[in-house]
């Protein structure tokens, strides 16, 4: 066997040992994705149409606005980062997913944890603490799913043949240890029988929050671009230098970061954090640099396919990180506290960065997990302009929104004439909602049928194989009536 024919069946090996856990990750975030989308318009129109759904206690603002963001990080962005990451793990070490039936087992555990939490929220039984609304059943059943697969990750990184580190692993495997140091510590410090009392509470929440929706998503989506920017572009990834040093200070700095500048604390808490924040524009920076040097140049028809998702996921994390620095600075929170600019920035974060990151990898991965073309290749190339239509239309409103209100609240205005600003702006944040939720149905289609088309292609390998044994035991005794 020649080294082309070798390694040609030890990536289908590979890709063969990922299809059943990948296609359980994915197909339920895809279906979080819809539902998280589904109540976040909801969520959306109740702003400017205070009794559309007034009826139903279940609906109410303060319940869906938290179930639609966890349905969207918990839902999607994690499991699908998580199935992502085992496929970069399997390719980079040359070798089978280690463990394959574990993370199968671990993704229905996941996503039950993530419908009972759901359901919690709804009910009522919100923790009240953002990112960390989910009751506590959800949540072990969260950690344990996630343990899971890390071991899975975990073993494939040990066991790997090709023993080559590159800045996709160090990313990566820092997220699998991230995820279950501050989810474990803020579960144990807030949803547990010994609450801490008083502002300690709001300090682990920042603390949690900001580890968790900026620096763990940032881990997960700087690496995975790292990885498939260039391989899309068939060209090594330029300054891999500034990779580590990026990494490195992203970890040091971004950690320190998410306590506001007024909040009621003692006053080096805001100042370590305002100061941490800006310097984490040294990190994003040398991903910026990384990033135009890797792509410029490149060979690559960027008609809507997953090199164009990676390319716009990376411009929405560097705005997304200037945006956060600026809210951190103590001359502009001022202006831009408790408006709607902070959620203009974290939805960005989400949909723009970790989303658009995600789809494109699942774009460029599950044709070759699968080993067959996408169902509907068309709708990929219209799920990433309408999404990516759709993030302008839902963020940059919001960002103007609060600027806005901002400026109003901050000249003395009642918060009633404040909010009555940005109505405006929260129609056309609403058709941008609408527009993101269309790109994922579209999204959602492809995975559905691709999934049935398998499902379908193995019970039909079932049934030959059951009745191949009769139709081999038949042929000698209607050869004896024969002769």
């Amino acid at each position: 066997m020649n080294p082309t024919e070798n390694k040609s069946s030890c990536a289908n090996e590979i890709d063969a040992s990922l299809r059943v856990p990948l296609l359980a990750l994915f197909g339920g975030a895809a279906l979080w994705l819809v539902v998280g989308l589904v109540l976040g318009l909801i969520a959306g129109i109740k702003f400017h149409a205070p009794e559309f759904l007034s009826a139903c206690p279940l609906l109410t603002y303060g319940r869906v606005a938290p179930a639609a963001n966890d349905a969207i990080l918990y839902g999607f962005c994690i499991p699908a980062a998580l199935g992502v990451m085992l496929w970069i793990f399997a390719r980079l070490s040359q070798m089978p997913l280690a463990l394959p039936l574990v993370p199968v087992v671990a993704a229905n555990l996941w996503h039950l944890g993530v419908l009972v939490g759901l359901g919690g929220i709804l009910l009522g039984e919100s923790t009240g603490h953002p990112w960390l609304e989910f009751p506590r059943a959800a949540a072990v059943l969260l950690f344990a799913a996630f343990m899971l697969i890390a071991v899975s990750a975990a073993a494939t990184f040990g066991w790997r043949k090709e023993r080559t580190l590159y800045p996709s692993h160090w990313f990566m495997f820092a997220a699998l240890l991230w995820f279950p140091w501050i989810y474990s510590t803020a579960n144990l410090f807030l949803n547990s029988n010994k609450v801490p009392r008083g502002v300690v509470q709001s300090i682990i929440g920042w603390w949690f929050a900001n580890n968790l929706v900026f620096v763990w998503l940032a881990l997960v989506g700087v690496g995975i671009a790292f990885y498939l920017l260039p391989k899309i572009a068939g060209r090594a990834l330029a300054n891999s230098g500034y990779a580590q040093f990026a990494f490195l200070t992203l970890i040091l700095f971004g950690t320190w970061c998410g306590v506001p500048v007024g909040a009621p604390v003692p006053a080096w808490l805001p100042a370590l954090s305002s100061a941490a924040a800006a310097l984490t524009i040294v990190p994003l920076l040398a991903i910026l640099i990384i990033t135009i040097k890797t792509v410029c140049g490149a060979c690559v028809s960027c008609k809507g396919g997953p090199f164009c998702f990676v390319k716009f996921g990376m411009m929405s994390f560097i705005l997304s990180g200037i945006l956060y620095i600026s809210a951190a600075c103590p001359q502009y929170s001022r202006v831009l506290e408790f408006t709607w600019f902070g959620v203009a920035q974290t939805q960005l974060q989400l949909l723009g960065f970790a989303a658009m990151i995600l789809f494109g990898a699942i774009y460029e991965l599950l044709p070759q997990v699968m080993g067959k073309p996408l169902p509907f290749p068309k709708f990929a190339k219209a799920h990433f302009f309408i999404t990516m239509i759709g993030v302008l239309l839902f963020v940059v409103p919001l960002l103007i929104a609060g600027v806005e209100q901002g400026m109003k609240l901050h000249s003395g205005a009642a918060f009633a004439d404040a909010n009555a600003v940005a109505l405006k702006f929260l129609r056309v944040s609403t058709t941008g909602q609408l527009l993101v939720l269309l790109g994922a149905l579209l999204f959602a289609a492809n995975l559905l049928v691709m999934a049935i088309q398998w499902k379908l292609g193995v019970i039909k390998c079932v049934i030959a194989y059951i009745k191949s044994p009769l139709e081999a035991s038949e042929t000698p005794a209607t050869t004896e009536v024969k002769s």
